[in-house]
């Protein structure tokens, strides 16, 4: 059956053009309502849903345990600004500071973009005075927001709203020896992603975040891990850079922690988390009761129902799947956990989500050549199964 635009959807986006600015384009899907893993359209086609809000709905769409803790937040305090604590902030930042060894201090904010625009301001209060460069890594994605769009390695993602501030300088990802070339006495931070999200999923070697930990402290530079993305169960741990042995001074969440909800963290180690003092910092409506209940619940949930080792389970599976797809527009995979990418031989990554949707599945472009697959955490194996093998076919009807 064709999953060409419906009557509703057309409708929509009608009306989306009249009113939105210009920088989404126009979307070609309209969402109602979902459950669990799978979406539907406000035309009624069902989709399993693979991109998961963008690596962000770590529980699937209305999962009981988020709509309970929400429902009942909401019904109870739903807003405090920052002139007043709450129990599921302080029990939010307890959970997380206990994900880092030794512990760490945790500013709650809405958002990645938020989260490591505040990493940035903690970095440049520590260094004032002494340091103000930052190495980051070409394609490394960290927001759109001045500041973190500045330390965002795609040039055109920068180009037009410079000058931004700075300096920055850009390094290739996975490099270690760029890295270590780049980093001076002049360098007041390191900021990379433990495996690049927005750059197709790019795992780095064996050793590359504690090469970059070697590296900042034989500099005195602080290391600041934005793990926005790979946090949370995404890549089978709750935070990659620290299952690999590592550390850093500043790690940055979002995304899957509040499973829909807008809300965003910085963890910080050592005299990091010391820099910050009353009025350097703030966030009218970040950590608010709401989007902590949601992140408590997320986090309870993956304890409970083992979702970690769930996810690197399936994604092992799916890698296995994936090895035995004999196509010649798929020319490798690669990933961890839940989050994968399938790399084509042509650019035409548009072209195949599209195929995709037509065929039931909801997948990401994230560039030319490379499909991201970020699927709620709770995907069934019955579910991934039949993707790998409708791979095949979609491939072919692209190709």
């Amino acid at each position: 059956m064709s999953m060409s635009t419906g009557d509703a959807t057309r409708a929509m986006q009608t009306r989306w053009d009249a009113v939105m600015m210009r920088n989404y384009g126009t979307p070609p899907l309209a969402l109602a309502h979902g459950s669990g893993s799978r979406v539907w359209d406000v035309d009624g086609r069902e989709y399993l849903d693979l991109v998961g809000g963008i690596a962000v709905s770590s529980l699937g769409h209305a999962h009981p345990a988020v709509v309970d803790a929400v429902t009942r937040q909401v019904a109870t305090l739903a807003h405090t600004s920052n002139l007043a604590m709450h129990e599921p902030g302080i029990a939010l930042a307890e959970r997380l500071s206990a994900l880092v060894p030794g512990g760490a201090r945790v500013f709650l904010c809405q958002d990645g973009a938020t989260a490591n625009e505040a990493a940035l301001k903690i970095v440049r209060k520590h260094m004032q005075g002494r340091r103000s460069e930052v190495v980051s890594t070409e394609g490394g994605f960290h927001g759109r927001t001045l500041g973190a769009l500045s330390i965002t390695g795609t040039l055109s993602k920068r180009a037009p709203f410079e000058p931004l501030p700075g300096p920055v300088t850009f390094v290739p990802y996975a490099d270690v020896e760029a890295l270590r070339a780049a980093v001076t006495e002049r360098t007041a931070a390191v900021v990379l992603e433990p495996v690049q999200g927005e750059g197709g999923v790019i795992v780095p070697p064996d050793g590359y975040l504690a090469a970059a930990r070697e590296i900042c402290d034989s500099a005195g530079a602080l290391l600041v891990v934005d793990e926005v993305q790979s946090g949370v169960g995404r890549a089978g741990e709750w935070l990659l850079s620290v299952a690999q042995g590592v550390v850093p001074d500043i790690i940055t969440l979002a995304k899957g922690l509040g499973a829909g909800l807008p809300i965003g963290a910085v963890l910080a180690t050592g005299e990091a988390a010391l820099v910050l003092q009353p009025g350097d910092h703030g966030s009218t409506f970040g950590g608010n009761p709401v989007s902590c209940a949601a992140a408590l619940a997320v986090l309870t949930t993956i304890e409970r129902d083992g979702l970690l080792e769930h996810a690197r389970a399936l994604g092992q599976r799916w890698s296995a799947a994936f090895d035995d797809v004999d196509h010649p527009l798929l020319s490798s995979h690669r990933g961890l956990g839940l989050w994968r990418a399938l790399e084509l031989s042509e650019p035409l990554a548009a072209a195949f989500e599209a195929v995709a949707r037509e065929s039931g599945y909801l997948v990401n472009a994230v560039r030319p050549t490379t499909i991201r697959l970020a699927p709620p955490l709770v995907l069934g194996v019955a579910d991934a199964d039949r993707f790998a093998a409708d791979l095949p076919a979609m491939l072919g009807a692209v190709s």
